[in-house]
């Protein structure tokens, strides 16, 4: 069975919906045709001149990278630098660029979730839910209907909040409507009016969703005009956002805690701020950039907080209040690689995937 590029997207739109990536990325298609079959995948965390030489050598016609290698729009493409010669050594040999980016940080079985496994934290959740990610749907059907059309909107997908789905209000209340001579009512007569009895089902739709929720209630729906409302609600939602925050079964010494980060993470160095000389227990981390969410970390009681990209003066913003670890950009994802590579293997069958050989690490250590 023949895979294309947009197939492929389009299951990883399932996982990771791109609506997540955050305003300033680029995940998406960068490079190729969307409609080209795939032949071999290659996974990296950076694509670059030697990750393009290295798909050519192993027949590789898809590169999926978590970091875009175009983050602001190009004006030229002459090979002054390494994103452009990337580009065009990419494009010379027909071989396409995928980035999945901030929309699989933001997701709960995302980048940090990886982490959290590697540190063996439970009870995890993430660390700052993002708004404006849900809509209220309202419909009205027939009482004799309701029980259907909720469980197919629940099938669809709506209905989930938190740790619960099939979620739903409901309510009964009588309907008015007159059928024109152009119409073909499921109840009542022509230019009559009628009153029906009906439950107004209220659930909650996720902004991805809304389009196949919507569908689905139609299908569901006996009235030749399915009457139905969509609101904008600004609750957040639990299982998308940045960062994340659990617990360790035991709570540990600082220094104890800190090797254990070590060995896991393999890591050459960690720069932290000063300890306490107690235990940790509450672990707050983000893969990558993450010192925006310092703050988020202080105010979820966290004992420290795992990240990169810490500049000098943003150690100091820890005020004594928790222990800032970091790791190192690359070092905090690293297992995003596995993540896609496990991802593709469970999905897709019909063709070769590898985790790339290049350390793309632009940070070495003496």
């Amino acid at each position: 069975m023949k895979i294309t590029i947009k197939q492929l997207i389009n299951k990883f739109n399932e996982f990771a919906p791109f609506m997540f990536q955050e305003a300033y990325d680029n995940s998406g298609l960068i490079v190729g045709d969307k409609n080209q079959e795939i032949t071999s995948v290659l996974i990296t965390l950076d694509t670059t001149e030697d990750v393009i030489s290295e798909a050519i050598d192993i027949g590789a016609n898809l590169i999926i990278s978590h970091h875009p290698i175009i983050f602001k729009g190009l004006k030229s493409l002459t090979g002054k630098n390494y994103i452009e010669r990337t580009v065009i050594k990419a494009i010379k040999n027909n071989i396409a660029i995928l980035a999945v980016h901030t929309n699989v940080d933001n997701i709960q079985k995302g980048v940090n979730n990886e982490l959290c496994k590697k540190l063996n934290l439970k009870k995890c959740k993430i660390l700052a839910t993002k708004s404006n990610l849900l809509k209220k749907l309202v419909t009205f059907v027939p009482i004799e209907h309701a029980e259907n059309i909720r469980n197919q909107l629940f099938k669809a997908g709506a209905g989930h909040i938190g740790n619960y789905d099939s979620c739903s209000f409901n309510s009964t209340g009588q309907g008015t409507f007159r059928a024109n001579e152009n119409s073909k009512p499921y109840v009542g007569e022509i230019n009559k009016t009628h009153i029906e009895s009906e439950t107004r089902i209220e659930t909650i739709v996720p902004v991805e969703k809304v389009n196949q929720i919507i569908s689905a209630l139609h299908k569901a729906h006996p009235y030749e005009e399915v009457a139905y409302d969509l609101f904008k609600i600004e609750n957040n939602l639990s299982s998308v956002g940045s960062g994340m925050i659990g617990e360790l079964d035991e709570a540990i010494d600082e220094l104890d805690f800190l090797m254990r980060l070590k060995e896991q993470f393999d890591l050459k160095t960690i720069k932290h701020t000063k300890l306490f000389d107690k235990k940790i227990k509450k672990v707050a981390l983000c893969g990558g950039a993450g010192s925006f969410l310092l703050k988020n970390a202080i105010r979820g009681k966290a004992d420290i907080f795992i990240s990169g990209d810490f500049s000098y003066h943003q150690f100091f913003d820890a005020e004594d209040k928790i222990i800032i670890a970091d790791i190192g950009h690359y070092e905090s994802e690293q297992y995003t690689k596995q993540l896609f590579f496990d991802f593709i293997k469970e999905n897709f069958t019909t063709f070769a995937v590898k985790i790339s050989d290049v350390n793309t690490n632009p940070v070495k250590y003496f």
